[in-house]
C-alpha cells in the first residue's frame, strides 16, 4: 500500500470517530511537504469558523519556509489567539491521518500553550 492511500485510509477512519459540533469544533491539520495548514470546522453546518496557515502574512514574514516546526508552532499559536477571539476554547484535534510527531506535535502543542483545550 501506497503512502498516501495508507494516509488516506487512516483519515477516513479518525474521521468516522472525530466530528465538530458548535459548541466543540474539530481543529483539522493538513501538512504538505512545504507547508501545514489548520481549520476549525463546524461539520454540523459544514462551516469553516477559523484558519490559518504557513501562507499567511504574518507567518510568511517571519519564516519564508513553511516546512519547519518553528512554522508551525507559529500556526498554533495564531489558530489558538482567533479561535479563543471567536469565543472557542475546545476543539477536537484531527491530525489528518498523519503520526503525532513533528510539526503536527509542534502545532498541537503552541495551540494548547496559548489557551487551546483538546
Amino acid at each position: 500500500m501506497s503512502n498516501k492511500a495508507s494516509i488516506n485510509k487512516t483519515r477516513k477512519r479518525i474521521r468516522s470517530k472525530v466530528k465538530g459540533t458548535s459548541e466543540r469544533p474539530r481543529l483539522a491539520i493538513f501538512r504538505s511537504n512545504s507547508h501545514i495548514y489548520a481549520q476549525v470546522i463546524d461539520d454540523n453546518n459544514g462551516n469553516t469558523l477559523v484558519s490559518c496557515s504557513t501562507l499567511d502574512k504574518e507567518v510568511k514574514s517571519k519564516f519564508p519556509s513553511g516546512d519547519t516546526c518553528e512554522a508551525s508552532s507559529l500556526v498554533g499559536e495564531i489558530i489558538a489567539r482567533r479561535s479563543i477571539e471567536n469565543k472557542i476554547s475546545t476543539v477536537n484535534f484531527d491530525r489528518g491521518g498523519r503520526v503525532y510527531h513533528g510539526r503536527i506535535k509542534a502545532l498541537a502543542d503552541a495551540a494548547r500553550k496559548e489557551g487551546l483545550n483538546f
